[in-house]
């Protein structure tokens, strides 16, 4: 069987940094139909390493850095950029090995200096993709790292690094997402509501509210604003609040300034 231009046989990959994404990308590896021969992670996080080596036979944990590299036909970069920046440079990358960055704030220009290889690819994982769920984001565009991240989620392709950009900065808005669903639940909550069945109700709104969109796929989101509301409703009414409260100009100052650190 072929995959991703290697035979499965031989496709051999390594996980420099040990952490929730590197976690959460094996575990939808392992959930998915990709045929792995075997998997190194290296050793910085002892305690999730053995958690992980435990749960996945496939799993090796490495000596050390460079024996991972030496190893894996596929290297995934799953630090920090302070990390990054410190230790890629200390590192032998031959140029028959593939790289696939996670880093944020790490361009392909400084990646390809610090490893003195050229075959690379960044990606955006989220948390989510370790029930195979979200988009993903891959830049530049390649047809073996697309082939090997759908069996992960929906991958969007970029044009080029520039516009990866707004995909980073949009990826941030994961833990203000869960705040607005904690405050809305909260006020609930402070009307005579249960806290968990407030919760329970603003899950479920949201989740509805996100499968309903995904459903009408055939219409853009402002049409979506528009149906939402109806003249002199609720929506309506909080929605004229929101705006006079400059509430969506702060999202988008926000956004901007994001922007910027990549």
């Amino acid at each position: 069987m072929e995959l991703l231009g290697y035979s499965a046989l031989f496709m051999i990959l390594g996980f420099l940094g040990t952490g929730h994404i590197t976690s959460s990308v094996i575990e939808g590896i392992f959930k998915s139909k990709l045929k792995i021969k075997k998997i190194y992670i290296s050793p910085r996080n002892r305690i999730l390493a053995k958690k992980l080596s435990k749960r996945f036979k496939k799993i090796t944990i490495s000596k050390n850095n460079q024996h991972l590299i030496d190893k894996s036909s596929w290297i995934f970069l799953a630090i920090t950029p302070q990390v990054g920046s410190k230790i890629l440079k200390q590192l032998n990358f031959t140029k028959n090995k593939r790289i696939i960055s996670f880093i944020s704030t790490i361009n392909s220009k400084k990646l390809k200096n610090y490893t003195k290889n050229n075959n690379i690819t960044r990606v955006i994982p989220l948390p989510f993709i370790n029930r195979r769920k979200g988009p993903i984001i891959i830049s530049p565009a390649d047809k073996k790292i697309k082939n090997f991240f759908k069996h992960l989620g929906k991958v969007i392709e970029t044009r080029n690094e520039e516009t990866s950009k707004g995909f980073w900065s949009t990826s941030s808005f994961m833990a203000p997402f869960y705040n607005l669903a904690l405050e809305t639940s909260n006020w609930l909550a402070s009307k005579g509501v249960q806290q968990k069945i407030a919760e329970r109700y603003v899950r479920e709104l949201f989740l509805a509210l996100s499968e309903d969109s995904l459903a009408k796929n055939n219409l853009s989101l402002k049409q979506l604003v528009s149906q939402s509301q109806t003249p002199g409703g609720t929506n309506e009414y909080v929605l004229k609040k929101l705006k006079k409260k400059k509430f969506y100009k702060v999202q988008q100052t926000v956004l901007n300034s994001i922007f910027k650190k990549f």
